[in-house]
């Protein structure tokens, strides 16, 4: 057979030596290359994480080429028995942890290396900007597309807590609540169109600070009047550079309302919920909640939780009741980022929420037996008996607990594919 019209075998077959071909976006696995020889027990436990049943292969390029299931039957069960010592529980364990703590890792790094392909994707649409804007509209729907396509990719997506140090204070807006926008408009079920609209809006809805004094970019406590209305002026700066640089109307719409408000607190115009665009509330509230996580002073960050539970209590009026209500039942009560406590009264940090299952993250919990970069993050799903009991900050955490977590001052979001959990409660860290 011919390696130019590739064979197909079932995942639970296969074995290094093969040469596969996987037929799945780039970005939906955790592999240089789509298609390359299989050379470790640890890429197949990854290749069945990605919940393909079968896959491809080239025959002539394995080594050894796969033997016929046929032939299989016929070999003497003894023979198999001498040929392939059987592993003990506890080595079977290991090996397992091993498979589980690699795929982890990948996840982790392919998620960083995506993230940070997009953050110099964003940085250069800000350079291009002022030079030239048209090109930097086409970088940015570009980007945008892609984005979108990725999380049409996922029939799940979770949403991933991430390293910090990944850029300026612009990029990771801009970028954190494209990612977050994006992640609610598929959770209201907008259409493609609308999504490419909002992850444009999102993407640049503060470009024009700029155009502003350094003083007054960042919104203060200690503004003047005329420091706000200085800093107002961002808004149509934004709406300005958005149109030189050629994206649609309703784009520049969503910007110019991406300050107003529901009860018509905001600005510029203090238009109310019936007078703005449906993307618009979703920008509104996003940027509303990352700037309340990623103030431009770290000393009064809120924790997720915390910037959650503050818009739910004292700010709901501010936005519209089905985008806030979608928001809230998309992050779960406990978003990535936020510190807690487990019923069995255990630190953990929550590292991933499944958008469409949120109430039952996934968790880094302290072990000190276990190195924490070398622990299985452990899925709140798959335990029927354990959950979150309560969130802390930071500073209430024993000092060998924060050493541990080591929680994040800026918090970076990315999405991903929705995994179930695959590790045994035992081995969770």
């Amino acid at each position: 057979m011919s390696d130019s019209i590739p064979a197909s075998i079932p995942v639970s077959e296969l074995r290094i030596g093969l040469y596969i071909h996987l037929d799945v976006g780039w970005m939906e696995h955790p592999f240089p290359l789509s298609s390359f020889k299989i050379t470790s027990d640890e890429q197949i436990a990854i290749i069945r994480n990605l919940g393909l049943t079968s896959i491809r292969y080239s025959p002539d390029k394995s080594e050894p080429p796969p033997s016929n299931t046929a032939i299989e039957t016929v070999v003497s069960p003894v023979v198999a028995q001498n040929t392939t010592p059987l592993l003990s529980a506890d080595d079977q364990e290991k090996a397992q942890r091993a498979a589980l703590l690699s795929a982890q890792r990948q996840a982790q790094n392919q998620c960083e290396r995506q993230y940070q392909e997009s953050a110099r994707a964003v940085r250069a649409v800000f350079e291009q900007s002022h030079s030239s804007p048209e090109q930097a509209g086409q970088s940015c729907a570009r980007l945008v597309s892609d984005m979108v396509q990725q999380l049409h990719g996922h029939e799940e997506s979770a949403l991933r807590l991430l390293a910090e140090g990944h850029g300026d204070r612009a990029t990771l807006h801009a970028l954190n609540v494209s990612v977050l926008s994006l992640l609610l408009g598929k959770t209201l079920q907008l259409d493609t169109s609308s999504l490419e609209i909002l992850g444009q809006a999102a993407l640049v809805h503060d470009i024009g600070k700029s155009e502003l004094p350094e003083r007054v970019r960042y919104r203060d406590d200690s503004f003047t009047t005329a420091h706000f209305k200085l800093y107002q002026e961002h808004v149509g700066q934004s709406v300005l550079k958005a149109r030189q640089m050629g994206l649609p109307p309703s784009a520049l719409l969503a910007i110019s309302q991406h300050h107003e408000m529901a009860d018509g607190s905001g600005f510029p115009l203090g238009l109310k919920a019936d007078k703005m665009v449906p993307v618009a509330r979703i920008l509104a509230l996003i940027n509303r909640y990352e700037g309340l996580c990623n103030p431009p002073n770290p000393l009064k960050a809120l924790t997720p939780h915390e910037a959650l539970s503050l818009i739910f209590s004292s700010m709901k009026e501010r936005f519209e009741k089905v985008t806030l209500n979608a928001f809230i039942r998309m992050m779960g009560v406990y978003p990535p980022g936020s510190v807690v406590q487990l019923t069995d009264e255990r630190y953990a940090l929550v590292m991933s929420v499944n958008a469409s299952r949120p109430l039952k993250p996934r968790v880094l919990v302290v072990d000190r037996a276990i190195a924490s970069e070398d622990a299985i993050l452990l899925d709140l799903q798959a335990e029927k008996t354990l959950g979150i009991q309560r969130s802390l900050r930071p500073d209430q955490l024993p000092r060998h607990a924060l050493t541990y977590l080591s929680p994040r001052q800026r918090i970076c979001y990315y999405f991903e594919r929705a995994v179930s959990a695959q590790a045994p409660a035992e081995m969770a860290a």
